[in-house]
């Protein structure tokens, strides 16, 4: 099926998702990392539900086109500002039991399913436990945890997963991306394709790499300094956040507005995965000073043995902890600046 021909690392899903589309189940669930591309395989799989073709094509008929815009009347795009409230999904709710205006059946997405107020959950609970044979929900969030059980197991879920490195900088490659920026790209998308098809085709990405790379050698346990290098290295992601927006912009169809929420919906995410990937490498340089003084693999071949040498096996390890344990703060949606300069702060500096 053309529509989902292409999705980058995710072959199974769509072989899976073409079989499901011949006669789909009330509601299912998408659950994975943030970039790893579920809420675009969502909108191409509800095109793909409510294509009298069922997708069999490369998604630029008409019916395809209106519902991956947003504009087709028997699709709703459900995309929070915040939390997903009970009024926005009873209201959404309420249009689950009546009849299609175009197509043989209704598809209802919730992007950031995880949003869900527990009185929103218990309202969609409700519907899914009376289904409507003309309704498909598609529910799209990081992890079945993130929803009540009784809302989950109500799902049929599908799992998303990352990447390997080596195979998303082929998948670019294979794009027709230069095999070097493919490559650094792929390192700091850590494995979230959707996040490498946004920088691919950036020459910033060299600069937002070195420039975490490059915090280590800046460590010190002064606040205010702190406080700058944090300033620092979220600011090496405007440009690539900037690069994003305007790509989207560019897509963004008659301006409307729903586009131009999703946009900056889009854009929040990138900026939260771009963090979360510049921690990642600030903890693989750790991770590399620990294992390169036992004589062990490395992943930043670039940086010197003699600059890893510079910190104890042991400190390196506490470190790189407490740059993933910062992870979860920033998937808290706590404030960025407050989250690096705290950690930036508690890190042991290199002697």
């Amino acid at each position: 099926m053309a529509l989902l021909d292409g999705i980058v690392g995710h072959g199974p899903v769509g072989s899976l998702l073409e079989r499901e589309a011949v006669r789909p189940g009330q509601a299912y669930l998408f659950v994975g990392p943030s970039n790893v591309g579920k809420a675009t395989v969502a909108r191409r799989f509800a095109a793909m539900l409510i294509c009298p073709d069922m997708g069999d094509h490369d998604g630029e008929c008409p019916v395809c086109r209106r519902v991956l815009n947003g504009n087709h009347p028997d699709v709703t795009f459900v995309q929070p500002e915040g939390v997903l409230s009970v009024d926005q999904a009873r209201e959404v709710i309420a249009r689950a039991p009546l009849s299609p205006v175009e197509a043989d059946r209704k598809v209802i997405v919730f992007d950031e399913a995880s949003t869900m107020t527990e009185q929103a959950a218990n309202a969609l609970l409700k519907t899914l436990e009376e289904p409507t044979a003309s309704t498909v929900f598609v529910l799209v969030a990081e992890s079945e945890f993130d929803l009540p059980p009784t809302v989950a197991s109500r799902c049929r879920t599908i799992q998303f997963g990352r990447l390997r490195e080596a195979d998303l900088a082929d998948a670019l490659i294979e794009r027709g991306v230069d095999e070097e920026r493919a490559k650094e790209a792929a390192a700091i998308a850590g494995g979230r394709p959707g996040l490498a098809l946004d920088l691919a085709e950036r020459p910033e990405v060299s600069r937002f790499r070195a420039t975490w790379l490059a915090v280590p050698l800046q460590v010190t346990p002064r606040p205010g300094e702190m406080f700058r290098l944090a300033s620092q290295v979220t600011e090496a992601s405007d440009p690539l956040l900037g690069a994003i927006r305007q790509r989207y912009e560019e897509e963004t169809d008659e301006g409307g507005k729903a586009s131009r929420e999703r946009r900056e919906r889009i854009v929040r995410q990138a900026a939260r995965s771009l963090l979360i990937a510049g921690l990642e490498i600030l903890a693989s340089w750790y991770a590399d000073a620990a294992s390169a003084q036992y004589a062990g693999p490395v992943r930043n071949r670039d940086v010197p043995a003699a600059t890893l040498a510079l910190v104890r096996p042991q400190d390196a390890v506490a470190n790189a902890e407490r740059v993933l344990a910062a992870v979860a703060d920033v998937r808290a949606n706590l404030r960025p600046q407050l989250i690096l300069t705290a950690l930036f702060t508690e890190l042991i500096p290199v002697t």
